[in-house]
């Protein structure tokens, strides 16, 4: 019971944390969802930088060193790439966010395009990919606090009180709960990482060579990308895939408005892959436990960091360990909600009805959270996916939307609103299509060569997006007004 109670006080630190964030504020909807714009760097490069360490980082990542060995590291990558991206990409979404008054992801498309509907089906399409994202947080959540516990308390009720919790406190406080909760979280979570990384080689192998010495002894060729299957070209395309999609993510695309100015990304941008190497200790942790605790099959292979854990220290770190891991689910999972909500009630509900006030578009977007919350419930418990393959799923519908806010970005306007929306439609219909069937590449296409077979299929997906974004947004393009004589227009 010791580990159970060590997780209950890191809970209520997160559900106090999150209540007192609202004091003194007048929570409307620019409060609540993106902070009035008044977050400093150290708010923001928690929200984006500290995003990345959620339940996938913690399980997941670990999980797939533990069961797929060398493509594991495409975690480490993809996001180094994502924030080099950051220079350049955030600082005009900002400029363009602070000018109109943005609210959600939606109202960028909305306003570039001149296009309501547009937002709506841009609304639609986050909150279908942050459906599994936010579902990855509550199975992580309930793995987590079940293993941590040993077993006293179920994953099921595990996840029912996290979510109870995550409703509450993301209702009352918006996204002001969520930075300062990312505060602890972050803080707790890198010294767990750390030292789980450097402890469990040390302990176990005498350090970390010779812990890679005999993982490859064990199992050879497990350290390196096989020849076909998660080959380099899979292993390239797909990290490409989530660095282009890391900030079309709805809930981290406006976390960028709360920021004061937009020197604030720059900052971010010089450190934030930095951050990302505290990545290679959790791997290191999933890579001691292929030896320490093996057999963990399929999605189990997610528990390999918690089963060394639980193996290696007595309850009280045990416990410990479980409350960072319980606050890798509650911060990023408390955007996503907010997030799904905003988008809905800002970009679908009022397009449907015109007359709501700012004040009704609130009030909806706060009763939209804990029936948002009781969907995901649903899918966490009628859902068989690993953690790391919910992630890229919402990775490849997420990434549709690049090519349209690419485009918008540009001084001379390539893309049209009908041509934004024909690409983003093409797009998630070929991601949901294979999807839903189980097909890849290669099952589609025997003859091709190896490489491209294993190329990531929402790489795939997103080709056939630029490729009709262009085709109709030539075709729907309004021809330039020719530059006539002065005489000849006045005639």
């Amino acid at each position: 019971m010791t580990a159970l109670a060590v997780i209950f006080v890191f809970l209520a630190a997160a559900i106090a944390l999150g209540l007192r964030a609202r004091r003194g504020k007048d929570m409307d909807l620019e409060q609540w969802s993106v902070g009035g714009r008044g977050f400093g760097t150290t708010f923001v490069f928690l929200l984006l930088a500290g995003e990345i360490y959620t339940t996938f980082t913690f399980l997941g990542a670990s999980g797939w060193a533990y069961g797929k060995g060398a493509p594991a590291y495409y975690i480490l990558c993809y996001a180094s790439l994502a924030y080099v991206l950051s220079y350049w990409l955030l600082p005009p979404i900002w400029r363009y966010a602070k000018e109109h008054r943005l609210i959600s992801q939606s109202d960028f498309f909305v306003a570039k395009f001149s296009s309501p509907l547009l937002g709506s089906l841009v609304a639609i399409v986050g909150v279908i990919a942050m459906i599994p994202y936010l579902v990855l947080q509550l199975k992580g959540l309930g793995i987590i606090v079940s293993v941590a516990s040993y077993g006293h308390i179920s994953a099921h009720w595990a996840i029912v009180i996290g979510t109870v919790a995550l409703t509450v406190y993301v209702t009352i406080s918006g996204i002001h709960g969520s930075a300062w909760t990312a505060l602890l979280k972050d803080i707790t979570i890198l010294a767990v990482v750390l030292f789980l990384g450097l402890y469990l080689p040390l302990h176990y192998f005498h350090g970390i060579g010779n812990m890679f010495h005999a993982v490859d002894h064990a199992k050879p060729e497990f350290l390196t990308l096989p020849s076909s299957g998660m080959s380099t070209s899979w292993f390239a395309s797909t990290v490409l895939l989530s660095a282009i999609g890391f900030y079309m993510w709805p809930h981290t695309f406006s976390a960028s408005y709360t920021a004061q100015n937009e020197k604030v990304f720059r900052r971010n941008a010089i450190f934030m892959p930095l951050y990302q190497l505290v990545l290679l200790f959790v791997f290191f942790a999933g890579f001691a436990a292929i030896l320490v605790v093996p057999g963990l099959k399929g999605a189990d292979a997610d528990l390999s960091l918690l089963r060394i854990t639980t193996a290696t220290f007595p309850p009280w770190v045990v416990g410990i360990v479980g409350g960072a891991g319980l606050l890798t689910a509650l911060v990023p999972g408390s955007l996503l909600l907010m997030t799904s909500a905003t988008c809905l009630a800002k970009n679908v509900y009022r397009v449907a009805r015109p007359a709501t006030s700012e004040a009704q578009v609130a009030r909806t977007a706060k009763l939209l959270v804990p029936a948002l919350a009781l969907v995901s419930l649903y899918f966490t418990f009628n859902g068989g996916s690993s953690l790391v393959s919910l992630l890229l799923m919402g990775y490849a519908l997420v990434t549709q939307l690049f090519p349209a806010v690419l485009g918008s970005l540009l001084r001379r306007p390539v893309v049209t609103k009908q041509g934004a929306a024909a690409g983003i439609i093409v797009g998630v219909s070929t991601v949901a299509a294979v999807t839903l069937t189980g097909v890849t590449v290669g099952s589609l296409l025997p003859y091709l060569p190896e490489p491209v077979k294993d190329l990531n299929v929402g790489i795939i997906a997103l080709f056939l997006n630029v490729v009709v974004t262009l085709a109709v947004s030539a075709a729907t393009r309004e021809p330039a007004r020719r530059n006539l004589p002065l005489a000849a227009e006045t005639v």
